[in-house]
């Protein structure tokens, strides 16, 4: 069985600043790629930003670009979203999703996982 637990968002200013963090545990092979999508009541889910741990490429949305950063720490199985220059339009709710995969000589198995989300509201 494979967690993840999102944390780190809240309330802030129009032009402030929130980091959120994703914690993956539980018993899993290999993480391939870990990233932060968000969605609003009445849209449909948008990629934020993702990452693929063996190459290290990272993905933007283009309205995220510059402002927010995603990093992550191997060694503790959590992957991070650093989001500056907030905007309204930025409110959301925002979950972790992370691939991972499992295999052998003879097969190859890939599975998704999603934490609950946590709100992200940029109001003054």
């Amino acid at each position: 069985q494979v967690q993840v637990a999102e944390s780190g968002g809240g309330l802030v200013q129009p032009g402030g600043s929130l980091t959120l963090s994703c914690v993956v545990s539980g018993s899993f092979a290999r993480i391939t790629q870990m990233g932060w999508y968000r969605q609003v009541p009445g849209e449909l889910l948008e990629l934020v930003a993702a990452v693929n741990t063996s190459t290290g490429v990272t993905v933007y949305a283009d309205d995220v670009k510059g402002r927010f950063t995603i990093s992550r720490d191997d060694a503790k199985n959590t992957v991070y979203l650093q989001m500056n220059m907030l905007k309204p339009e930025d409110t959301a709710v925002y979950s972790c999703n992370v691939d991972t995969n499992e295999a052998t000589s003879s097969w190859s198995e890939n599975y998704d996982y999603w934490g609950q989300g946590t709100q992200v509201t940029v109001s003054s």
